[in-house]
């Protein structure tokens, strides 16, 4: 379908009067449009683990445990809790109002939401975003990625089949139509992509006061940390696993490992048998490789590494034919070169040394430098771990372990600062996708005239009340 300007808003427009009627606010009719986006994932698995193999080279296991898998466990937390979470909170107004004792506060949706969803992830971040506004009570645009063609395409089947276009649609192609998107009203906007988008994004916004939730890469990328102490062959294994993962393009990535230089030999050793032993002895050949999205992304991951060619102790070559790239360690690596200012997005791997006693000295540095949207430690020493992980500045994180913290049912995934503001999965997302209203019910008996004029003829007495209500 060719999307026009007119077109997107007379979708809007559509989506508007469809949420004016009232049908997307019972809490029962939302449960249902949740189990039919859940059904629809199911009976479609097959076809979208086919659709993320074409774009990304996954094989279907990796899909179902990232996306597919991952979507389905999200949408069935929001149907296990939703009646509580949009229950009206009841709330004690205070002496002050007597005699209107009685305040609740509402949990309203926002009303039409766009949806802006990256190539990395095109189902996760597409349709547990939507879950998340669709148990707010909201309708939704749905602005998927022009580079995962295949799942673009897809999702625009499954949801197209699954839910009339007045409560959601599915927009694709290019920046070109994101703008078009952008340029109209909605009344929440959810975007998920890189810092310097974003910027774009609440630009845009801002010109209607749209609120909007940004889930970024963080501009210089996640740091992994791993002290003298860590165990090294678990940090490694841990570490590759998660750096081969869709092929690096991953928003919650290791961009850059800092490792004691103490230990960092033997953490090399370990880090390039953990790559074998996982991928085998040629990743590029292997077909469960995950492969870059683009020939552009390619070309710049192979360019990079060109850059520093004589310090890659590991990898370094790629085929792009198939644009896989295998995993590249690049050591040593100092902390201020351009390798490590900027998301890598890609199965490089830059080795950063310190000496393990500065390591204080380290998180300094990295607090100095845009937040990251994770953080990673390996080490044994669990008090340091935990001081560091409660006061940095950082999205979220693990220690000694990798990004299992945004399986964890109940719990935010969100950033900070150039990492992203908002956050959503679970009871977070319904909160990201409706605003709290409070609203006090009052009586038309016994009334007291405290607050009324005239104050002077009776200031002493009304002061003294006011301050002993008021406390």
């Amino acid at each position: 379908m060719e999307w026009t300007r007119e077109h997107i808003h007379g979708t809007v427009e559509q989506q508007r009067e469809y949420f004016r009627s009232g049908k997307t606010l019972p809490v029962s009719r939302r449960i249902e449009m949740l189990k039919k986006l859940r059904s629809a994932v199911e009976e479609h698995r097959t076809e979208l683990e086919d659709a993320l193999r074409q774009d990304l080279g996954r094989h279907s296991t990796e899909a179902f445990f990232c996306d597919i898998g991952s979507t389905i466990m999200e949408i069935n937390e929001i149907i296990r809790g939703l009646k509580k979470w949009a229950k009206p909170e009841r709330h004690f107004s205070g002496l002050h109002c007597f005699p209107s004792l009685v305040t609740r506060v509402y949990k309203m949706p926002y009303g039409v939401t766009l949806i802006i969803s990256p190539f990395n992830f095109p189902i996760l971040l597409s349709l547990g975003v939507l879950a998340a506004s669709i148990s707010g009570g909201n309708t939704a645009v749905l602005k998927v990625s022009s580079k995962s063609k295949a799942c673009s395409g897809m999702l625009q089947r499954l949801i197209a089949d699954t839910f009339p276009e007045e409560y959601v649609t599915v927009v694709d192609g290019g920046h070109d139509i994101a703008d078009l998107c952008l340029e109209e009203r909605f009344d929440k906007i959810f975007y998920t992509g890189s810092p310097r988008v974003a910027v774009h994004v609440l630009e845009m916004a801002a010109k209607h006061l749209t609120p909007a939730a940004l889930e970024l890469g963080g501009e210089t990328g996640n740091w992994c940390v791993i002290r003298k102490d860590a165990d090294l062959k678990d940090a490694a294994r841990k570490v590759a696993f998660f750096k081969m993962l869709n092929s690096g393009q991953i928003c919650i990535n290791i961009n850059q490992v800092a490792v004691a230089e103490e230990a960092v030999d033997e953490f090399i050793r370990e880090l390039k048998a953990a790559f074998a032993g996982q991928i085998g002895e040629d990743a590029v050949a292997n077909p469960e490789y995950p492969k870059l999205i683009s020939e552009k992304a390619y070309e710049t991951c192979a360019k990079e590494a060109e850059q520093y060619r004589e310090r890659i102790v590991y990898g370094g070559y790629g085929d792009p034919e198939t644009r896989r790239y295998a995993p590249t360690v690049i050591y040593p690596v100092q902390p201020d070169e351009p390798i490590v200012r900027h998301e890598l997005f890609n199965p490089l791997l830059p080795v950063v040394p310190f000496r393990d006693e500065e390591a204080d000295e380290l998180m300094e540095l990295i607090a100095k430098r845009e937040h990251g949207l994770a953080l990673y430690l390996f080490t044994r020493n669990k008090k340091w771990a935990r001081k560091v992980m409660s006061s940095q500045q950082y999205g979220g994180g693990c220690i000694n372990e990798v990004c299992l913290h945004m399986m964890v049912r109940g719990v935010p995934f969100n950033g900070t600062g150039h990492s992203g503001m908002g956050a959503y999965h679970g009871k977070w997302g319904f909160r990201e996708f409706t605003h709290p209203s409070t609203v006090l019910t009052g009586s038309t008996r016994l009334n007291l005239p405290l607050r009324e004029h005239p104050y002077a003829r009776h200031e002493g007495i009304k002061r003294h009340m006011l301050q002993a209500f008021e406390k």
